[in-house]
């Protein structure tokens, strides 16, 4: 069995705008945690997140959600949030991601689903999404991408995926991976309390650099770099997929990130059928921080949603 770093509870104790009930599924003998707000009925909203983040980031989204009738389900990454962290970095593959997400969504038997996407999310779940298509309704793609043939990796990328191979990499690996701090610097709109969003985002590992292996294996897993570990074929697949599975599509991207950039969510778009595009004002790459409310009110309207 692996080496498990399982966060104390009290990690997370005072988390602002926070008080979300925890749920926890066992999967290989991890446990995952995940949020669950909203009538049992409604539509679900399975809100995936990405780098470093955790279902922490979708917390201004949840209310208006519920409100208008969803059913909200924001699940954990193992390495991350309040799920279990395998301390082993050569654990994890987006492949091993992508089950165990497959079997969460076996588990609770989610159906009608609304998938919403950003960041590492969106290959996890739209892999997902191309293996059990009947039980997924449509989509919001945010700052995300699907690897395939021809894909610009921006320089903010490939600069990510350097420094995981860099030797200041290595600093990270004894002091840590500055979480909070990625998160909080990448902010566009500075009215928030960034120390508070910094902690936040720190919280999951409890001071213990060895609990950010999931966090240090992401950056490293870019699939032009690890083909077989970023799941180059799955993601590719998916990709050709998106473009004529008939689904609902809405991308919605924040204007001010450098690493999926604005331009691409619109390039995108248009390679979906009678998909959508909208822009999140004064929105970086963590858009559910900075436009949250505003990305709901989009995708309400978009999918002619106002219960």
């Amino acid at each position: 069995m692996q080496n498990v770093f399982r966060t104390p509870n009290d990690a997370f104790a005072s988390l602002p705008d926070f008080s979300f009930a925890p749920h926890y599924l066992e999967w290989n003998g991890l446990r995952t945690h995940y949020l669950d707000e909203g009538p049992q009925e409604g539509p679900v909203a399975l809100l995936l997140h990405g780098e470093p983040t955790w279902s922490y980031l979708y917390r201004h989204m949840i209310p208006p959600l519920v409100a208008a009738g969803y059913r909200c389900i924001a699940p954990d990454h193992i390495g991350f949030g309040k799920s279990d962290k395998v301390t082993d970095d050569d654990w994890y593959t987006i492949g091993r991601h992508v089950t165990r997400l497959e079997e969460f969504i076996q588990k609770l038997d989610l159906r009608d689903i609304n998938l919403f996407v950003q960041d590492w999310g969106g290959p996890i779940g739209l892999i997902n999404a191309q293996r059990a298509p009947e039980r997924f309704a449509r989509f919001a793609i945010l700052n995300t991408w699907l690897h395939h043939e021809g894909y610009a990796y921006t320089q903010a990328i490939r600069a990510w995926r350097e420094a995981a191979t860099h030797r200041f990499w290595l600093a990270w690996l004894r002091g840590g991976l500055p979480c909070g701090a990625i998160v909080a610097r990448s902010l566009v709109r500075r009215d928030a309390d960034l120390a508070a969003i910094e902690r936040a985002y720190e919280a999951p590992f409890a001071g213990n650099p060895k609990a950010k292996a999931g966090p240090r294996r992401f950056p490293w897993c870019i699939p032009f770099a690890q083909p077989e570990e970023g799941a180059a074929a799955d993601q590719a697949s998916a990709f050709e997929w998106l473009k004529s599975s008939g689904k609902s599509a809405h991308f919605i991207f924040g204007d001010s990130d450098p690493v999926f950039p604005a331009e691409w969510g619109r390039e995108w778009s248009r390679l979906v059928p009678n998909a959508t595009f909208d822009i999140a004002p004064s929105a970086g790459h963590y858009a559910q921080e900075d436009a949250g409310p505003e990305i709901v009110d989009i995708f309400l309207t978009r999918a002619g949603d106002r219960r």
